[in-house]
């Protein structure tokens, strides 16, 4: 964004850190323009680094999917660090609910309470539990708000936040109050993509899927986490997990992090990088796979293709 270019199409000149209508000379405070770039410890890519900023940029909600295990939930975690931002997890599970976010009345606390003839009884917000939500809204600062694996609820849930997310308020019912953000946090938004999200939530959002890295990212990202690893273990550990991947009908392939377990195994067990190309017929798994193939069927699959390779060759 251009500090003081006319916006044609809106009718607002965005000059410093107020954003002024044209119509009626009315300043608008707007997020501080703020850019991630990356951090020492997560190796972020160009592509997604400019997700992250133009997510910021456009005031939207950032939803980002990926296969399990490529870094989605860190990447709130390493926006918020690198920002200086506070940050508010909010995990789901298929049970939750939207209204869980916003707050919960605890009717049953109150009932106790009242048979026990607390004096508190009396003020309804005593029994008000804020969620995730009003706490990133009433940050005195820009926060980071992550909305992990959205997918795992009822399909009704990313609806059901439409008007929050839109708004950035809600009512409180009970105490009658209007709850509006002191400052628009960045909505970080992950997703598995088990389930189709609705069109109406993704025209909200900013898309960005995470590609599984490839070799020579991969070799950044194990270097942040294990400096002191060999490059003739590393080369052939890389070699056997990506040989790992690309067998076909894998049920579950082998994902970063449990490529970065198997590395910690091997090191911890001084395993040679001879041991990993080892030809002998009664190894053709590598060694401690537990951490990569993680049921019996891909380990049966596995060994049948790779002994069949070697019987070819």
């Amino acid at each position: 964004m251009n500090w003081g270019k006319t916006n044609t199409q809106s009718g607002t000149t965005v000059t410093g850190a107020l954003l002024y209508n044209l119509h009626s000379i009315q300043p608008i405070q707007v997020l501080q323009m703020t850019r991630f770039e990356g951090t020492d410890s997560y190796v972020a890519t160009q592509d997604l680094m400019m997700a992250v900023n133009a997510a910021i940029t456009l005031e939207r909600p950032l939803l980002i999917k990926g296969e399990p295990g490529t870094g989605k939930t860190m990447l709130a975690l390493e926006v918020a660090k690198a920002l200086k931002r506070p940050l508010y997890e909010w995990h789901i599970k298929s049970t939750t609910k939207a209204q869980h976010g916003l707050y919960e009345y605890d009717a049953v606390s109150r009932l106790r309470d009242s048979q026990l003839g607390d004096p508190k009884v009396k003020d309804i917000a005593n029994y008000i539990v804020r969620g995730m939500l009003w706490n990133s809204f009433e940050s005195d600062v820009q926060s980071v708000l992550l909305i992990d694996e959205v997918d795992k609820a009822d399909i009704e849930f990313p609806n059901d936040l439409l008007r929050e997310l839109d708004r950035m308020e809600f009512y409180v019912y009970e105490t009658q109050q209007l709850i509006k953000a002191r400052n628009r946090p960045l909505v970080i938004i992950t997703s598995n993509n088990e389930k189709e999200l609705p069109d109406a939530f993704l025209r909200r959002c900013f898309f960005h899927y995470i590609r599984f890295p490839d070799k020579e990212t991969m070799e950044k990202i194990v270097a942040v986490h294990f400096p002191a690893l060999k490059k003739e273990l590393l080369k052939e550990a890389l070699g056997a997990f990506f040989e790992i991947r690309d067998v076909p009908g894998l049920k579950k392939k082998p994902s970063t992090s449990e490529l970065l377990d198997w590395l910690k195994l091997l090191m911890a067990e001084d395993i040679s990088p001879e041991t990993l190309i080892s030809q002998d017929q009664h190894k053709i798994i590598p060694p401690l796979h537990g951490a990569l193939l993680k049921n019996e069927q891909d380990v049966h699959l596995f060994e049948r293709l790779v002994f069949m390779s070697r019987r070819k060759s």
